[in-house]
């Protein structure tokens, strides 16, 4: 699950690759040090499933998961394990659905999608695929709109879930994520991200938010909080 193939951009230099730890690291440190102080609109209550990026589970998203709870909306982790692909989710995405459809009945609203890097391609999907069940989407640094070798990670995308990027399916699948989705739609994304390329992040059909982050630790960014909680909150 990646997103289109046509040519394109390029993968990020070599240099943004190397310094992704230790700006990841930074990131981290600037949410530990603010997150007392970081504030936001006050939320409605809204049900909120978020999905986490390639090879992270729940855990990856705890700053996250957290921040939106305490501005009062109603967070919820995937509970999928690990994101590997159709191995986490099904090979039709049914696990996923499922557990969107429960969150619905759970709530008796529709759920509004937050994914991460992989997380957000997979919510797109989601959206294609249940619109009368989902409120909006918003990617946090997913390259869902250019070719999967604009990224520094296809290789490992393909031995971590054992799908091929020119596999006629995966494909198919990546046209359909692509293509204009039938709810709201918010792309978060950084042009200094060294994992993908920041242009197959976005497209003409979502709401464009440019950051300046990291791809590792992206979810934990204030200003990723920050600008997550203004879509919701309607800024």
């Amino acid at each position: 699950m990646t997103g289109s193939i046509t040519a394109g951009p390029r993968a990020p230099s070599k240099l943004l690759w190397a310094m992704e730890v230790p700006r990841g690291a930074f990131g981290l440190g600037q949410f530990l040090w603010g997150r007392r102080t970081l504030g936001g609109p006050k939320g409605d209550g809204r049900p909120i499933l978020i999905l986490p990026g390639l090879v992270n589970a729940d855990r990856s998203n705890f700053a996250m998961r957290g921040y939106l709870n305490r501005l009062g909306y109603r967070a919820y982790g995937w509970g999928l394990g690990r994101n590997l692909g159709a191995r986490a989710i099904g090979p039709e995405g049914e696990k996923l659905f499922e557990r969107i459809r429960e969150i619905h009945d759970r709530t008796g609203e529709k759920v509004t999608l937050i994914g991460v890097s992989l997380g957000g391609i997979m919510a797109r999907m989601a959206a294609h695929r249940m619109p009368d069940l989902v409120r909006e989407v918003i990617t946090v640094s997913s390259p869902f709109a250019g070719s999967p070798r604009a990224t520094n990670v296809w290789r490992a995308f393909e031995w971590l879930t054992g799908d091929r990027i020119d596999d006629p399916r995966v494909k198919a699948l990546a046209e359909e994520v692509a293509a204009p989705l039938p709810v709201p739609a918010t792309a978060i994304w950084s042009a200094s991200d060294g994992l993908v390329n920041g242009t197959i992040c976005r497209d003409q059909g979502s709401r464009s938010i440019e950051v300046r982050s990291s791809h590792l630790g992206v979810q934990v960014r204030p200003e990723v909080l920050r600008a997550i909680a203004g879509v919701l909150g309607g800024q």
